[in-house]
């Protein structure tokens, strides 16, 4: 259903983007830095989940709607950004103390680290729009089903990036874990994390194209 050359090549570009630190990353690690490895896991989860839910939209050519309604892409940004200043000001004012397991939160706290993941990156058009530029490019229209064409390689890419993501979170939580054995660094942590929100809602909003 695809050409196996392009197929390789979308794998050595999709590599270089899953191991090059972005957006989704610095979120993952510091999910996984407040929250524990089980979070940091969780978090990447839930990215993973909403880049699928991205790669079927721009299989079914729903991405395109975007450079017709821009109007659209722009209310998406916007609140998206609000959104993640939203878990900076939970992460500022959190007090909370880890137990001795590790993870904040247990069961209720996984959860909600996937829910954090998946939104933040669903809320985020500029995904939408890089599959939009990025997967056709290893599409070859003279073999047919360009909309499966397109479906797997958005789900190659959702696999690697769960893959690389997932070990960056499990890592950034055992790590977070050794720290916030101190109630004094594990404010400093939550501050880390704050910020790290701060900074990605300011990146998506100062940058509408």
């Amino acid at each position: 259903m695809v050409d196996m050359s392009l197929y390789a090549a979308f794998l050595v570009a999709a590599l270089a983007l899953c191991v090059t630190p972005g957006p989704d990353m610095m979120f993952i690690v510091a999910m996984g830095g407040r929250g524990g490895p089980a979070a940091g896991v969780m978090a990447a989860f839930g990215v993973a989940c909403a880049m699928l839910v991205h790669t079927v939209a721009a299989a079914l050519g729903l991405s395109a709607l975007f450079h017709t309604l821009p109007t659209l892409y722009h209310v998406l940004r916007w609140v998206g950004a609000a959104y993640l200043l939203h878990l900076a000001v939970k992460a500022f004012r959190d007090r909370s103390v880890p137990s001795e397991g590790g993870d904040i939160g247990g069961g209720a706290g996984m959860r909600r680290a996937f829910w954090q993941g998946a939104v933040t990156n669903l809320l985020n058009p500029k995904v939408i729009l890089f599959n939009v530029a990025f997967l056709p490019q290893f599409v070859d229209p003279s073999l047919g089903h360009v909309p499966g064409q397109l479906l797997l390689l958005g789900t190659t890419l959702v696999v690697m990036g769960f893959l690389w993501d997932g070990g960056v979170g499990l890592l950034a939580g055992r790590l977070g874990n050794t720290l916030r054995r101190s109630a004094r660094v594990n404010r400093w942590m939550n501050i880390v994390s704050g910020t790290v929100f701060t900074g990605l809602a300011v990146r998506l909003a100062a940058s509408p194209k």
